[in-house]
């Protein structure tokens, strides 16, 4: 089940120029599906990444960081590999070893270097990598490249979602029209400490050296960064910006008359796809939106934010539509906040003003609180009284088939 989510529609993805997809099924973990991918960029293209910050965090992240640092050895970073059904985490020197001689293996088939080769992987932990099975069907993906496979690649990332998330947007610049497309996946395991599970975007921009790595981790803090569905940081979670700079509009600094049009662009498709996870969140029957604000710092908000949105008891009265919503007020007077005047906090949930002063408002009466409970997507507003900062989270409600998919993921 998903909260308002429809199907992307191939036609609807556009393709980027400088940037092509191959997809093919390897057997990873099932037979007949869709579930290695593999992505090229034209020579030129720039690369910037974000990662989980989970200590266990997977060999194919630790060899991404070491070859985005390396700048592909003095070679641009050309081509990426995802393969899904197994996150090859909390494997060890054999893990790092079967991510390496991925990336050995996809060069040979592209004619380029192992260090210009980005590996992802996402499934379940603790289990060897089935390096024969994804090095066999490495070249009958290279032979798949093409630029209109965004649907398939979507598909090819998936692990528990019930369906491929993608979208895409053209955008008007001063400097002429881009294209931004972009894929995501996850349902679960999702929580705001660095991005999601996994996220691709591309454009066909172009951006100075250094200048994308800075929009990348702001976009990241806009949009992945602000998702939880159950407080489980991934030991996988990557979010990738590719620009191919191949269209007309070339970004040479902040200034430039066309960085703030394609930042918010940027922003606006990475927040659709990160929004799409909690859609398509495991079980979750309720989309809920966080806004919290009045606060002296950014931070702070967000601790609310968080502290209501991981609260097991108020994910669990949002399924059963129960508007207990003194849970919430437990949720913020915990947070953190160790200076909190509680007098000065006001509350909503959508248009109905809950908690006044600190305390339930004379006017609420519980039957408009069911009434908002009662819908898919709901919005709690939470004015802190100290301050103009903001933070906003969005999250879903907990549900029997939670437990249920989860306890039956291996299977």
């Amino acid at each position: 089940m998903t909260v308002n989510l429809p199907l992307p529609l191939k036609a609807d993805l556009k393709p980027v120029k400088g940037f092509e997809m191959g997809i093919t099924e390897a057997g990873i973990k099932k037979a007949n599906r869709k579930d290695l991918l593999v992505m090229t960029l034209a020579p030129g293209s720039q690369v910037a990444g974000v990662f989980t910050l989970n200590r266990f965090c997977a060999a194919p992240v630790q060899v991404c960081r070491e070859h985005l640092a390396q700048e592909g050895r003095n070679g641009e970073i050309r081509a990426l590999v995802v393969n899904t059904g197994n996150a090859n985490a909390g494997t060890g020197e054999s893990g790092m070893k079967h991510a390496l001689e991925t990336c050995a293996a996809l060069a040979k088939d592209l004619k380029i270097n192992p260090e210009q080769i980005l590996p992802f992987s996402t499934g379940v932990i603790l289990e060897p990598l089935p390096i024969e099975k994804i090095i066999q069907a490495l070249p009958k993906a290279v032979s798949n490249l093409g630029e209109d496979n965004w649907l398939d690649a979507a598909q090819a990332i998936m692990t528990t979602d019930t369906q491929p998330k993608a979208t895409s947007m053209t955008v008007s610049t001063p400097a002429g029209p881009i294209v931004i497309t972009g894929i995501c996946k996850g349902a679960g395991m999702i929580h705001p400490n660095m991005a999601t599970m996994l996220g691709f975007i591309a454009t066909d921009a172009g951006f100075a050296p250094g200048l994308l790595m800075q929009l990348t981790r702001e976009v990241a803090d806009l949009s992945f960064n602000a998702i939880t569905i159950d407080g489980d940081t991934s030991t996988n979670d990557s979010f990738i910006v590719i620009a191919t700079g191949q269209s007309a509009v070339q970004i040479q600094s902040v200034a430039d008359a066309s960085y703030a049009v394609v930042r918010d662009a940027l922003i606006t498709l990475a927040r659709k796809l990160a929004q799409m996870i909690v859609r398509d969140g495991e079980g979750a029957t309720k989309f809920i939106t966080i806004e919290v604000f009045g606060g002296k710092t950014e931070a702070e908000c967000r601790l609310v934010a968080k502290a209501v949105a991981h609260s097991p008891l108020v994910s669990t009265a949002f399924f059963a539509s129960d508007p207990n919503l003194g849970r919430i007020l437990a949720a913020i007077g915990y947070a953190g906040i160790s200076d909190l005047d509680v007098g000065c906090v006001q509350m909503w949930l959508g248009d109905v003003w809950v908690a006044k002063d600190g305390g339930r408002n004379p006017s609420y009466q519980e039957a408009d609180g069911q009434r908002v409970m009662q819908a898919q997507e709901i919005t709690v507003r939470v004015d802190l009284g100290r301050g103009n900062a903001t933070q906003t989270i969005w999250t879903c409600d907990l549900s029997h088939e939670y437990v249920s998919i989860n306890a039956d993921y291996r299977s």
